[in-house]
C-alpha cells in the first residue's frame, strides 16, 4: 500500500532558514514516528514539504510546466510533437504527491494544536490563522488543475490511528471547497484585527514563519489578496457573481481592516537567503533550460517588441548563437522539422538567464502586487469605473516594470548581456501607450483584453500556474495553436486528469469522479 494514495506526510521539517536538508532530517522526523512535536515545528514542516513548489525548483520547472502551463500560455516556445497537450504522469504524481504531503503537514499542525489546552490555543492562534491561509492558497491552485479533490477528510492517517482503511478520502466538490476557503478567509480576515500575540509567540513565529518571517501586516495582505484572487476567480459564475462583486468591493474600499499587497515591497513571496540550503543552487536552471525549456514564444516576444516593453532585456535575452540585439521567438505553427533547425541554430531569442533562471536569490511567489492590481482593474472596470480601473491597470504595469527590475537586481549572476536600462521617458512613453490603448478601446471585453494581456506578460514563466487559470477565465489573449491530428486531446486542455494511483489505491472515491476525469472538462469558473 503506497503512501500517495492515502494522503500521508512524508517528512516534518525544521525551522530555520539557514539550516541544510541534513539538518532538518536529523533534528525533525516523521510525526508518526514521534512522541513530541509543537505547532511552531509542524507550521515549519509544512512549508518545507511544499518548497519545491513555492521556490523555483526541477521538480516544478522542468518536470512540470515544461510541458504543461508554459505550453499552455504559449509563455515558451516547443517543437511540435504528438501528444504534446496530455499532461505527462511524472508532472501529474509529483504535483498530486506533494500536495498531499503538504495537507498531511498541516493535519498534523490542526492535530498538536487540538491537543493544546485553551490557554495555549489561544496563544498559538496565529499559527492556525496562517497554516489555514497557505494551504488555502495551495488547495486553490490543486482545485483550478483538476476540479473535485479530496480535503475535508484527506491527509488524516495520523488523526485516524493509522487505520489506513478509514483514511481512504473521498472527492469534495470544487465549488464547495471554494465556498468553505472564501467564508474561513473572510473570518479569519476579521480575526487578524483583533488577534494578540505575546511577545513569547511572536519572537517564536518569527523564526518558524519561512514565508513573511512573522510579520502580522503581511499575512493580513496574504489573505486579503488571496481573497481577491479566488473570488476574481470565480466572479463568472452565478454562484459567485454577486458575492465576489460585493466581497472584493468591501476589501478595497476599506483598507484599513482589510489591507491588500499594493506595493512590490509588500510581495507575498519566499526569501532565499543563504543559497544551497532549501533547494540546489542550480534547481531553477537546470529545470527552466534543461531541454530547450526556456526558448521564448513568438506570440509573447512579438508583443513585447511590438510596443518596446521596458521589460524586454529583463525577460528576455538573445540566442547564444544570436546577433546582439537580436530577438526571435520559436513560431507554433511551423511544423516540426522547421522548428527543431531553429531550436539547432541558436538564434532563438531565450528567458533572460540572469534575471530569471540563473538568478540563485530568485524568490518563491506567492502573490505578487501586480497581480492584485490587475484584479482592482477588472473589479473597477466591471463596476463602472472606469477612472479606477485606468489607474490600477497603470499601477500594475509600472508594478511589473519595476518587479523585473528588482529580480535582477537581486541576482548573484552575470552570464546573461547587460539589460537595457528604460529611463524614466522610455517608461512613461510606454505607460502612455497603454493608456491611450485604453481610452480607445470600444468596449470593456477590449479593456479587459488589455488586463489579460498584461497578466499574461507579467506571469510567463515566473507565475505559471496563475497565468494558465488567467487564460482560462478570460479567454482574451489570441493564440493560436498546432493542432496534434494524432489524439484525442488536439489542443491545449482545460483540465488535468487524476494521477493513475487514485483508480489504483482509491478506488471506491475515484469511481465517483471518474466519468467527468476527461481532460475536455472545465473547471466551473471556466465560463468559456
Amino acid at each position: 500500500m503506497k503512501f500517495k494514495s492515502l494522503y500521508i506526510s512524508a517528512f516534518v521539517a525544521a525551522s530555520f532558514i539557514s539550516c541544510t536538508e541534513s539538518d532538518f532530517s536529523d533534528n525533525y522526523t516523521d510525526p508518526s514516528k514521534v512522541a513530541e512535536t509543537t505547532v511552531g515545528k509542524q507550521f515549519s514542516g509544512m512549508f518545507y514539504t511544499n518548497r519545491a513548489y513555492v521556490l523555483p525548483s526541477y521538480d516544478d520547472y522542468f518536470v512540470n510546466h515544461r510541458i504543461n502551463s508554459n505550453r499552455f500560455t504559449q509563455a515558451i516556445g516547443w517543437v511540435n510533437g504528438e501528444n504534446q497537450y496530455v499532461p505527462g504522469s511524472s508532472a501529474n504524481n509529483n504535483v498530486w504527491n506533494n500536495y498531499y504531503q503538504t495537507l498531511a503537514q498541516y493535519r498534523e499542525i490542526e492535530k498538536v494544536f487540538a491537543g493544546l489546552s485553551e490557554a495555549a490555543a489561544a496563544e498559538q492562534r496565529i499559527y492556525m490563522i496562517a497554516a489555514k491561509a497557505f494551504i488555502y492558497d495551495k488547495t486553490q491552485k490543486m482545485i483550478d488543475i483538476y476540479g473535485d479533490i479530496p480535503f475535508t477528510k484527506a491527509g488524516m492517517l495520523s488523526q485516524n490511528g493509522g487505520d489506513y482503511n478509514s483514511s481512504y478520502a473521498a472527492y469534495d466538490d470544487a465549488e464547495m471547497l471554494y465556498t468553505m476557503m472564501l467564508d474561513d478567509l473572510a473570518a479569519m480576515a476579521d480575526e487578524m484585527n483583533t488577534i494578540t500575540v505575546s511577545s513569547a509567540v511572536q519572537l517564536e513565529f518569527k523564526t518558524q514563519d519561512l514565508i513573511n518571517s512573522g510579520d502580522l501586516i503581511l499575512w493580513k495582505k496574504y489573505i486579503n489578496s488571496l481573497r481577491i484572487r479566488m473570488l476574481s476567480r470565480v466572479s463568472g459564475t452565478s454562484t459567485f457573481s454577486a458575492r465576489s462583486n460585493t466581497e472584493i468591493g468591501e476589501i478595497l474600499n476599506n483598507q484599513g481592516s482589510y489591507p491588500v499587497v499594493t506595493s512590490n515591497a509588500d510581495n507575498i513571496k519566499w526569501d532565499i537567503y543563504s543559497l544551497g540550503t532549501l533547494l540546489s543552487a542550480t534547481s531553477f536552471q537546470s529545470g527552466l533550460e534543461d531541454w530547450n525549456g526556456n526558448l521564448a514564444g513568438k506570440a509573447i516576444l512579438d508583443h513585447m517588441l511590438d510596443n518596446e516593453d521596458p521589460r524586454l532585456t529583463y525577460v528576455f535575452e538573445p540566442g547564444l548563437e544570436a546577433e546582439p540585439g537580436y530577438f526571435m521567438g520559436l513560431d507554433p505553427l511551423l511544423n516540426g522539422s522547421e522548428q527543431n533547425e531553429m531550436v539547432l541554430s541558436g538564434t532563438l531569442t531565450i528567458y533572460n538567464r540572469s534575471t530569471i533562471s540563473r538568478n540563485q536569490y530568485f524568490p518563491g511567489l506567492l502573490i505578487t502586487a501586480p497581480e492584485v492590481q490587475f484584479f482592482a482593474a477588472e473589479y473597477y472596470l466591471r463596476n463602472g469605473q472606469d477612472a479606477m480601473a485606468k489607474a490600477s491597470y497603470e499601477s500594475a504595469v509600472m508594478q511589473s516594470v519595476e518587479f523585473y527590475q528588482y529580480l535582477r537586481n537581486i541576482s548573484n549572476n552575470g552570464d546573461s548581456p547587460e539589460v537595457v536600462v528604460p529611463s524614466g521617458k522610455d517608461i512613461d512613453l510606454y505607460l502612455s501607450q497603454e493608456s491611450i490603448a485604453w481610452t480607445g478601446a470600444s468596449s470593456m471585453e477590449g479593456k479587459l483584453k488589455l488586463i489579460a494581456e498584461q497578466k499574461w506578460l507579467h506571469f510567463n514563466v515566473i507565475q505559471p500556474n496563475e497565468s494558465w487559470s488567467e487564460m482560462r477565465r478570460l479567454d482574451l489573449v489570441d493564440l493560436e495553436f498546432w493542432v496534434d491530428q494524432s489524439n484525442q486531446q488536439s489542443l491545449p486542455p482545460y483540465r488535468w486528469i487524476y494521477p493513475g494511483s487514485e483508480q489504483t489505491y482509491n478506488t471506491e472515491n475515484y469511481a465517483v469522479v471518474q466519468p467527468e476525469d476527461k481532460l475536455g472538462n472545465k473547471i466551473f469558473w471556466d465560463m468559456n
